[in-house]
């Protein structure tokens, strides 16, 4: 089996595993408990805490929130600093940006959608054109889910300041965090990551935030997570996340010229009388969308699957519809749209493995174009 939907979720690094498997197995005290072996392992988060937000920040300007997933992180930020004025985001977010947009506008907060350039990057110039004096929240993708573009988020965010210096702003960074060279500007207000797109579990995720704005709570209970998150911790997935997170930035620079070869090797050899790459050459390197004109994707994947291969149609989370709107938002005709297939790397993929599934889709986009004729 060749595994290239690693931008949908990773294998998980097992060494990171082995070494956080004694804080399920023996060391398993919960945090909050009174007693020295309890204190210990609040001690243990703390220190899990700070490593990973060092990854990405200053730990004296920004402090490190652990949630379950990137979703909550987005979640959390929007319902906690857009309930008044307008908030304003792109055509190109995550389901979890967008679709939280859609409950906003039943509370009745005006939303504002960016429009998307080709690459699925964001017009910048149309984005400022909606920031106005009630603008209370605006939120930009760090890097496509579906296209791999990367927007310059710092920037964008100094220049949102710039117009109103009372809008916060966020932006999800599930598929850049551990993968792309970044630090936190300090226009940057809150920032989300997931453990498991760099070798973590699920299940444990994280949010990057100014020590100088406020958040509420999604989840109320007894105070963790200094009040901003109820639950009892899950120091396991916690400590897990941290030995993944420290291997991942270790090799980061190593892992991206990695990718960005095996990403060469797919957008040389597909067939360029079958597909379409719409990714640009300035994408994340660990996402390649791509598009077989006339054929439907999901038909191809399945196709791809049975010889397999694994590869996605385009956001995971957004599986279950027949066009991606982030690909429609990108000015992609349907025709195209409905022949996308999203390939995602991992450093762990070989020259090898890629090779040889560039030759299987080859083949089943072939085989499925003559069977239509």
């Amino acid at each position: 089996m060749i595994y290239l939907d690693n931008a949908a979720t990773a294998r998980p690094n097992g060494e990171a595993v082995k070494a956080a498997l004694h804080f399920l197995e023996k060391d398993f005290y919960n945090p909050s408990a009174m007693y020295k072996e309890g204190f210990q392992i609040h001690r243990e988060v703390e220190s899990a805490r700070k490593n990973i937000l060092a990854k990405v920040a200053d730990i004296a300007a920004f402090d490190f929130i652990f949630t379950s997933c990137g979703s909550e992180s987005d979640n959390q930020v929007i319902f906690s600093c857009a309930r008044r004025g307008n908030f304003v985001t792109t055509l190109g977010e995550h389901a979890a940006i967008f679709n939280s947009a859609a409950d906003l506008k039943r509370r009745g907060v005006e939303v504002r959608f960016a429009k998307l350039k080709n690459d699925g990057s964001v017009d910048e110039e149309n984005l400022l054109c909606l920031v106005d004096a009630n603008t209370t929240l605006v939120s930009v993708i760090h890097v496509n889910n579906e296209t791999g573009a990367i927007n310059d988020i710092a920037s964008i965010a100094k220049k949102v300041k710039t117009k109103n210096p009372s809008t916060v702003f966020h932006s999800d960074g599930v598929q850049a965090f551990g993968k792309i060279p970044f630090r936190m500007s300090a226009a940057i207000d809150f920032y989300s990551v997931s453990a498991h797109k760099i070798g973590g579990i699920r299940g444990i995720a994280g949010l990057v935030r100014s020590k100088k704005k406020n958040l509420f709570p999604l989840i109320y209970g007894g105070g963790q997570e200094g009040g901003l998150r109820g639950g009892t911790e899950n120091v396991f997935a916690i400590k897990q996340f941290e030995y993944a997170a420290e291997q991942k930035f270790l090799n980061l620079e190593k892992d991206l010229k990695k990718v960005s070869s095996l990403n060469e090797i797919v957008r040389a050899g597909l067939d360029k009388n079958l597909f379409r790459i719409l990714s640009s050459e300035q994408a994340s390197p660990y996402i390649l969308s791509i598009s077989a004109p006339g054929l439907r994707g999901e038909t191809l994947m399945h196709m791809i699957n049975d010889q397999g291969v694994l590869v996605g149609t385009g956001s995971a989370c957004s599986s279950r519809n027949r066009y991606s709107r982030v690909i429609l938002a990108c000015g992609v005709e349907e025709r195209y749209a409905e022949g996308v297939l999203r390939i995602s790397f991992s450093a762990e993929n070989t020259e090898k493995e890629v090779t040889d599934a560039v030759k299987i889709i080859n083949e089943c986009a072939a085989k499925l174009s003559e069977s239509l004729k």
